[in-house]
Order: structure tokens, then C-alpha cells, then sequence
């Protein structure tokens, strides 16, 4: 006898670890650049080039990518970039990894510091997490019947769980040409330029996921002239497409994480020739988790009624969706001018990113901790300061409710700066607003004994012998009509019949007629 089974796949993480390590150098400012007079600001990238997993062990290799914002030691002082890489190599111990295993490993940038030892040379200092973890998909085969019933009587129970669907990789390649507003000075040299991803929204779609945001761009240039202007642009560039996606359907769930990958960004002729337009082209990188919730009756006991069977158990686990939410949380702050910065003449552009510190339960659902690290670029009057950059770190703390909140839940939760915005509060400080968005998602595993198999078997003619063939049942606490069934080799369906009853359930003391067929 063959029971008919759904299968139904969990991701799991078998193993994770997470370490730091410290990128370090003193970089020479190329030839092609002019001296320095004051760094302004910087910015860096940490690129995962290689990862080997060993016994235990994680190799990773990779490079920091560092730009430098600095005003040039020049007669007139003007802004400058430069941009390096310094190579890493690190070795992490991850308990229960193997050669054949492969390893996630995220990398994010959590400090850069730049310092200037003298007008050719700066010192270049980073942290760098990196968040390893081996998953694997498990598979549950869940009974669901079995294949002819014809004298079996089936006991049935809900299962609820998530099945993985879909688990991938995949990009999204925006391209946009964006106008300077007239009255701007044309393109001759993009000095510096940032460009940040916001919140990203998607719905899966028959086919496809269908993707929708905008990112955040500002490009400090030098304009065309004999004064060489230096002009700031900031803008939005909206996002929106669909990634085909072979096996998605509406309706399923989604888990998404983005990040952008590799960007152009460059100057670009109009229809009339002139340096009026910014060329933006980058990759949106998504690792994409795609699930179903599955809703299923499973067989949890069976008796035949001509033959003796016996089910055969294991405990099965699967994963189940506590709670799927979103929240958003306002962040406020004021940046000021440290001793020796010039007063704040102009806001330039305001950045951020958001550090989501610790993640833990509470009567009302989860509390989220952390920081939105902001900064500031600002124009001033001070000819030997023209630019310079306000930075700090401005805290949080939001509770999302998330329904049954527990120890044993797995919480995964992705924020993003949806917006940030900068005043003016004095010629020495600024107000900083913005708005930290999440979006969570809460599992749990649950365990519980699965029929796995049947073994079926003659009845034993002296135990069927011993049944009488007629009896009048006394029910105690905890029968029901299948547990009497059972006992009996009685169909349920004929001793409802026979009893003239609604439902299967009896109390005790009930009188329940029971004729063997």
C-alpha cells in the first residue's frame, strides 16, 4: 500500500558565523592629482572577489574600494577626488563547514576612516563585517493520502507550513540619462558623485517579479569656463521593471534583498552637443527567496478494516510564517560644525545609511535598535574651505508587532533609509529628518510526528475471533468514533450510520452500537 505524499522544501541554516577585520595602508595620491590641502569626505566599497570553504574553515579574499573627497593645495582651492583599492585575505573559523559546501558571505563596510599624513599621502583605515552562513534546503515528504482507500480508514490533521518555491540569484539593469535643469553650467569633470538605493517594493506576478523604487543620485562637478565653477546636483531616478522568473506565481511570498552592484556613472552629450546630461547605468543585485503557503491535510493515523496496519512514524519539521509586516520609524537629530569647520553657507547633499544594531522580542513584538549614519556635504564662504562635511550617527528604537512573538522564532528583518532630509538650523548646525522603513519576516519551526510508511499485514484470525461480533461500547474520557473504530475494525462512516450521529465526537458515558461487518 502506497501513501500519495506532498513534498515540501525549507531552507534551513546549517551553520553561521560572523567576524571582523581591519583593512588598513597609506595610499599615494596619483600624479594625475593635484596635492591636498583638507579632506572633505569619503566613501568605500568592500567587493567579495573569492570565498573557498575548508573543514571548518572560510577563505575570503576581496578588495576595499575607497573614494576621497579633498580640496587641492592650490592657488585657488578646489575640490578633487581620488580612488583606490587595498586588496584583503581573511580566514574564518565556521564550525561544521566542509570543502563541498557553499558559503554565503556578506560584507558590509561598518567604519572607513581617511587621514592626511601629508599633501601626497593618506592613510586608509576600514572595518569590515562579514555575516557567513551555509544554508541548505531540507525536504519534508508530508502524506496526504493513500493511493486506493478501498478498506482503510484515514485520520486526518492540518499542517500549515512554508514551501520554498524559488531560490535565486538575479540582476535588474537601470539605465537613465538625466537632464541638468537649465541655468546649470555644462559637464566638464563629475569630482564626485553618490548614488543611493531607497526602499525597493516587488510583487510576485505569474512569470515575473515586478520591481518598483527610486535611487538617490548627486554628482559634484566642475563646470565648463575659465572660473571652473564647482556645481552640485542632486536628484531621483525611478526604478521600475519586472526580472522574469520562470515558476513564480501571484500571491507568493517574497523575500527579497537588494543591493546595488556595479554603477557608471558619466557626463554625456545633448541632441546639441553640449556636456548637459548625467549617464547613470548599474546593476541591482537581488537574491531572491521566493514561498508558498501551503494549507494541507495530512494523514496522522490509519486501521484497515480487512488487513492490520500499522503506520510508521518519524518527526517531521517544517517551517511555518508567524507574521509578515512592515514598519517605519522617524529619525531625528542635528549635525553640528566641529571646532575649525567654516559656517554652513549652503546645504550640497545629505547621505545616509541605516545599521540595524539588535533585533530582540518584547511583550508587543520585536524591538529594532540601531543607527542612521548621516552626512552632510555643505558649501561655505571660507575661500580656503569651500566644501566641507558634517557626520554623525543618529539612533533608533521601534517596535514592530508581530503576533506570538517567541525565543524559538527566526526573525529576519531588512531596513531601509526611505528618506532623509536636511535644514539649516544655524550657520553652525543642521536638522536632520528621516524615515527608517523595515520589512520583517517571522518563522518558526514546528515539529511533530509524520506517517512515513504503512505496514500492512494479515489480521490475526484468534484476536478477530475474540471481537465480539455485536457490542454495545460504554464510551470513557478521551474515545472517539475512531478510536472505537479502530478497536473494533468498524468503519466510522457505519458506526455513525448505525447511531444515527452528526459528528464523530462522543463523551463519556455515551451508548454506542457497534456490529461487525
Amino acid at each position: 500500500m502506497d501513501l500519495m505524499k506532498k513534498t515540501i522544501h525549507m531552507d534551513q541554516v546549517r551553520c553561521s558565523a560572523d567576524a571582523q577585520t581591519t583593512v588598513e595602508d597609506d595610499i599615494n595620491i596619483t600624479d594625475s592629482k593635484p596635492d591636498a590641502y583638507q579632506l572633505v569626505t569619503e566613501r568605500g566599497k568592500v567587493e567579495v572577489e573569492e570565498v573557498r570553504a575548508m573543514e571548518d574553515h572560510v577563505h575570503i579574499k576581496g578588495s576595499l574600494k575607497f573614494w576621497v573627497l579633498y580640496i587641492s593645495d592650490e592657488e585657488i582651492r578646489r575640490p578633487a577626488c581620488m580612488e583606490g583599492s587595498l586588496p584583503f585575505e581573511e580566514q574564518v573559523y565556521l564550525n561544521g563547514v566542509n570543502s563541498s559546501d557553499a558559503v554565503t558571505v556578506r560584507a558590509v563596510l561598518e567604519d572607513l576612516s581617511v587621514g592626511m599624513i601629508n599633501s601626497r599621502k593618506l592613510s586608509v583605515q576600514a572595518l569590515v563585517d562579514f555575516d557567513l552562513c551555509v544554508e541548505t534546503v531540507e525536504e519534508m515528504e508530508a502524506a496526504v493520502g493513500i493511493d486506493g482507500e478501498e478498506g482503510v480508514e484515514m485520520k486526518t490533521t492540518p499542517l500549515q507550513a512554508l514551501d520554498l518555491v524559488i531560490a535565486k540569484k538575479d540582476i535588474f539593469r537601470v539605465r537613465q540619462d538625466v537632464e541638468l535643469p537649465a541655468g546649470m553650467p555644462n559637464l566638464f569633470e563629475i569630482l564626485w558623485q553618490t548614488c543611493e538605493l531607497k526602499e525597493m517594493t516587488c510583487r510576485a506576478q505569474d512569470g515575473k517579479l515586478a520591481l518598483e523604487g527610486e535611487i538617490s543620485l548627486f554628482v559634484l562637478y566642475e563646470g565648463e569656463g575659465e572660473e571652473r565653477p564647482a556645481v552640485w546636483y542632486e536628484t531621483t531616478v525611478p526604478v521600475k521593471g519586472a526580472v522574469d522568473c520562470q515558476g513564480m506565481r501571484e500571491g507568493m511570498l517574497e523575500k527579497i534583498r537588494f543591493g546595488i552592484g556595479h554603477q557608471e556613472i558619466e557626463g554625456k552629450a545633448d541632441a546639441d552637443g553640449e556636456e548637459r546630461k548625467i549617464s547613470l547605468e548599474l546593476v541591482l543585485d537581488l537574491d531572491m527567496k521566493l514561498y508558498e503557503e501551503v494549507r494541507m491535510e495530512t494523514v496522522s493515523d490509519l486501521y484497515g478494516v480487512e488487513q492490520e496496519m500499522e503506520a510508521v512514524r518519524c518527526m517531521g519539521r517544517c517551517k511555518q510564517l508567524v507574521t509578515k509586516n512592515t514598519g517605519k520609524a522617524k529619525v531625528s537629530g542635528r549635525l553640528q560644525a566641529g571646532t575649525g569647520l567654516p559656517k554652513i553657507q549652503q546645504i550640497c547633499g545629505s547621505f545616509g545609511e541605516v545599521w540595524l544594531g539588535a533585533i530582540e522580542p518584547c511583550p508587543e513584538g520585536l524591538k529594532l535598535t540601531g543607527t542612521v549614519s548621516a552626512r552632510i556635504l555643505y558649501a561655505s564662504q571660507d575661500p580656503d574651505l569651500p566644501f566641507c562635511c558634517l557626520k554623525d550617527s543618529l539612533p533608533f528604537s521601534y517596535v514592530m508587532e508581530v503576533p506570538q512573538a517567541c525565543e524559538d522564532c527566526r526573525y529576519e528583518v531588512e531596513p531601509a533609509l526611505e528618506e532623509l532630509r536636511v535644514s539649516v538650523a544655524d550657520s553652525g548646525e543642521a536638522e536632520v529628518k528621516a524615515m527608517v522603513s523595515f520589512r520583517g519576516m517571522v518563522c518558526e519551526m514546528h515539529e511533530e510526528p509524520m506517517v512515513t510508511a504503512v505496514n500492512v499485514s494479515q489480521l490475526d484470525p484468534e484476536k478477530l475471533a475474540a471481537l465480539p461480533g455485536i457490542v454495545v461500547y460504554i464510551a470513557q474520557d478521551g474515545d472517539s468514533l475512531w478510536s472505537i473504530g479502530k478497536k473494533y475494525y468498524v468503519p466510522v462512516a457505519r458506526i455513525k450510520e448505525m447511531n444515527d450521529l452528526a459528528s464523530e465526537e462522543v463523551k463519556r458515558g455515551d451508548k454506542i452500537l457497534v456490529v461487525k461487518g
